[in-house]
């Protein structure tokens, strides 16, 4: 049966259809939808790690007592899976194992634009990169194959455009694997210096196997690596999203050689395609992997000296970069490369920066972090968006849990006059993922650092998954729950108290006297994500949203500084938008003039 679907469910479904029984992962966009179209299969067992490494972990200890397993993340957490990935390369796996990562370039919802192939080659591990959803679907059966055969785990890349982008795909039937029988072979399992040593040669024997299977193209019926010919003149080599993009552009004008086994890459294929044509050029995004290995091949080719190292591309990049270099080339049949002229819209559209939502917990505790004047180390989370305007109350940030162990060593150097100004933000899930650790530093090393939690009480950025301090699994269902004070106190954290972020006046006083302190002290600053549709969101004052006082208000502004989506000013007055307000009551502490109200209080005062 034939279906639409988005690259990530059809990779979730090729899984399904592979016969993989276990699932761990750590949401990370553009990858967690994997994990979630796969929670739907009930028949696997699936699960949210606290982070990557542990999910990276989950899966090998399932593929080697014999089921098929997969884990999933985003580019930067492979970084936090690195180090038993690269050790599962040499150890092999029982059962097959797939390793799925989702690259983002362009940086849509990431710190940097991380190219996972190097993963790949440092690890010497096998990575397949599809170009479309049925490929996607086709790659991961294919994967489970390849990692029982060749005896290792293998990486499926992604990549924003692929994993969000739709395609028809053909759904087939599951196929499930007999269970693998365990057998102890600590020869190949145990890594001693001396065990390992004799399994380094057993990788490199692989890559060579896995590299005449690049040079064949074909694995089991599944096109990995493919030649479509054009003209004969111009030959592009090209990858993921890209091969959409040059066949696009190109159409049958280009010989094309589609890469889809991206590691190792292909010789002998590559170097008879290089020889039919008398252009050639690699068309990749982010780093010249592919173009790089055709040089180590002795070929001349364009690829990075014309396209860029950054961003997305499209077809309109490759038309505007590419066509003066083919036309001085003199190839034929490059005609219609021009770009074509844009359209104008008639009204300008205003700039929409991404805000915090309306009622977002963070945002109280935000307000005062900047009227304090609070030097903030931030973390990665929705929260980073207490950086933004008008609010500016984050100085950086740099990964998972970075921002506890930043503070520690800020405040080593900095002495009292940091201790008593700076904090650390983190979210839950972040602080469960890696920031634990960096907690037990500055319990063990004792510095006077103030960290500030903000409980939210689930993973926001990503769209909502658990994590092992609300108390519910990947399911919804009741599981075990992390008491963040107790695990607090338990790690050597004497100090330790709990906020309300609606509750301004708590937040200020807390701040205060935490930073005052000579100790290492942890706020807990709790409120459910305003989007929550499972929570009470038990306001301060009321539940229902405000509505401005037009006799009260003198146009200060005040309201204004919170940055909330809700609040405008119009003829010089506030006016609050009743489809977002939610009553949180944050406005109205900071409102001098009592003009924020709810309707039935400002219809009182009309008729009173």
């Amino acid at each position: 049966m034939k279906e639409l679907m988005l690259g990530n469910k059809a990779l979730a479904r090729g899984l399904y259809e592979g016969g993989c029984s276990v699932v761990s992962s750590y949401p990370g966009t553009p990858s967690t939808e994997v994990t979630e179209e796969i929670s739907l299969f009930r028949d696997i067992y699936s699960e949210w790690a606290p982070n990557e490494k542990v999910a990276m972990e989950v899966a090998f200890g399932a593929a080697l007592a014999g089921k098929r397993s997969m884990c999933a993340m985003k580019h930067v957490g492979m970084n936090v899976a690195a180090d038993p990935m690269y050790t599962a390369s040499y150890t092999g796996v029982n059962a097959g194992m797939v390793i799925v990562v989702a690259d983002d370039a362009g940086m849509h919802s990431s710190q940097n634009e991380q190219d996972s192939r190097h993963h790949a080659i440092a690890s010497k591990l096998p990575m397949l990169e599809p170009s479309d959803s049925a490929e996607a679907l086709a790659f991961a059966k294919a994967a489970y194959e390849i990692s029982e055969e060749f005896d290792t785990p293998v990486i499926i890349k992604m990549c924003t455009r692929v994993a969000h982008s739709q395609s028809v795909v053909e759904k087939g039937e599951r196929t499930e694997k007999e269970r693998v029988p365990y057998e102890k072979n600590p020869q190949k399992y145990l890594m001693t210096p001396a065990n390992a040593i004799r399994r380094h040669p057993v990788v490199e024997e692989r890559t060579r196997k896995l590299t005449e299977l690049g040079n064949a193209g074909t694995y089991r019926g599944v096109e990995l690596n493919r030649i479509e010919k054009g003209a004969g003149k111009l030959g592009i080599i090209c990858d993921s999203t890209c091969y959409q993009y040059v066949k696009e552009v190109f159409g049958d004008q280009a010989d094309v050689l589609k890469i889809g086994l991206v590691n190792p890459l292909p010789d002998s294929l590559i170097l008879d395609f290089a020889g039919s044509v008398e252009n050639l050029w690699v068309v990749e995004e982010l780093d010249p992997v592919i173009e790089d290995h055709c040089r180590k091949l002795g070929l001349e080719v364009h690829g990075k000296d014309v396209l860029p190292l950054e961003w997305e591309y499209s077809q309109n990049l490759l038309r505007e970069k590419m066509a003066p270099f083919l036309k001085d080339a003199g190839l034929s049949g490059t005609d219609g490369l021009e770009v074509p002229p844009a359209e104008k819209l008639e009204d300008a559209i205003p700039v929409r920066p991404p805000v915090m939502c309306a009622g977002c917990p963070h945002r109280g505790l935000f307000y005062t972090l900047s009227r304090q004047k609070v030097r903030v180390m931030g973390d990665i989370g929705c929260y980073t968006l207490g950086g933004a305007a008008p609010l500016f109350a984050m100085d950086n940030n740099l990964c998972m849990g970075a921002s506890v162990s930043m503070l520690h060593g800020f405040n080593k150097v900095g002495g009292a006059d940091s201790e008593q100004c700076t904090v650390a933000v983190i979210g839950d899930s972040t602080f469960i993922h890696s920031g634990m650790t960096s907690l037990a530093d500055i319990a063990y090393n004792q510095s006077n650092s103030t960290v500030i939690i903000l409980d939210n009480s689930i993973t926001g950025m990503t769209g909502h998954q658990q994590n092992p301090a609300t108390g519910l699994d990947i399911h919804g269902d009741p599981c075990g729950k992390i008491d963040l004070e107790s695990l607090v106190r338990a790690m050597g954290i004497e100090r330790v108290r709990v906020v309300d972020p609606y509750n301004l006046a708590e937040c200020d006083a807390a701040v205060r006297e935490e930073l005052a302190a000579q100790a290492p002290s942890v706020i807990i600053s709790r409120r459910p994500c305003a989007l929550l549709k499972t929570v009470d969101r038990k306001p301060v004052v009321h539940k229902k949203p405000l509505v401005n006082d037009p006799e009260k208000c003198v146009g200060c502004k005040s309201c204004m500084k919170i940055g909330c989506p809700a609040i405008s000013m119009k003829d010089k007055k506030a006016v609050i938008d009743r489809t977002q307000c939610i009553g949180c009551g944050i406005c109205q502490q900071m409102c001098r003039f009592d003009a924020l109200v709810t309707a039935e209080e400002l219809q009182r005062r009309k008729e009173g």
